[in-house]
């Protein structure tokens, strides 16, 4: 299992870096990000002390610890230069939140985080067939999430992500102890979006793929 996204204490998750990595290690995790909500208040708070953590705890943990961000809420004009600037902080994974349905994310997100080039841009809700075409040219994954609310509509993104070629991943978008995916459950998400398990199967591969690149 590997998860790309996912929160500690140092936004709104519940645990430590520590406690964070090893709950997954225990699952059997290969990898997972931790990708703390940021913008330009804090994303030079965050990203160092998640690098920080990354490197003491890889040194003892069989699950890979990988320092990431998620952009919140960031107007669109501002994604290219924060996700540059994230880059050059240390983050390996850089995710986007997307024009999720629950949460009043500016119009034009989708498309600026793209263009942008993150690695992820999470729960993208009604995501066009145009900023998908863009996605799958850029290599940026879309998100089928784990997390309620968000999730409402992966099946629409998955629709979306088959017909343009997009990459998509299955993340948990984990807060706390109870929201990370077993592998169960990661693949659950994926059938119940109408993918096949030959798809999901690919999706494993793709994330495992990203992930040993940073």
């Amino acid at each position: 299992m590997i998860d790309l996204h996912t929160h500690t204490f140092y936004s709104d998750g519940e645990l430590v870096p520590a406690e964070h990595l090893r709950r997954v290690e225990v699952m059997g995790y290969e990898a997972v990000a931790i990708t703390d909500h940021a913008d330009s208040s804090n994303m030079d708070w965050i990203i160092p002390r998640i690098v920080r953590a990354a490197e003491d705890l890889n040194r003892h943990s069989k699950t890979r610890l990988i320092p990431g961000i998620e952009l919140t809420h960031v107007p669109p004009e501002m994604l290219a230069g924060l996700t540059a600037k994230a880059r050059e902080m240390g983050a390996l994974i850089v995710v986007a939140h997307g024009e999720t349905p629950v949460e009043p994310v500016r119009p034009g997100t989708n498309r600026a985080s793209i263009e942008a080039g993150v690695d992820i841009l999470s729960h993208p809700g009604f995501i066009t067939l145009e900023e998908a075409r863009l996605a799958a040219r850029k290599g940026v994954f879309l998100e089928l999430s784990g997390r309620k609310g968000h999730s409402l509509t992966n099946g629409h993104v998955a629709g979306i992500a088959l017909e343009t070629e997009a990459l998509l991943a299955v993340n948990a978008d984990a807060h706390g102890p109870g929201d990370f995916l077993t592998a169960e459950m990661a693949e659950t998400v994926a059938l119940g979006a109408g993918l096949t398990q030959v798809r999901y199967q690919q999706i494993r591969s793709d994330m495992a793929e990203r992930a040993a690149r940073v």
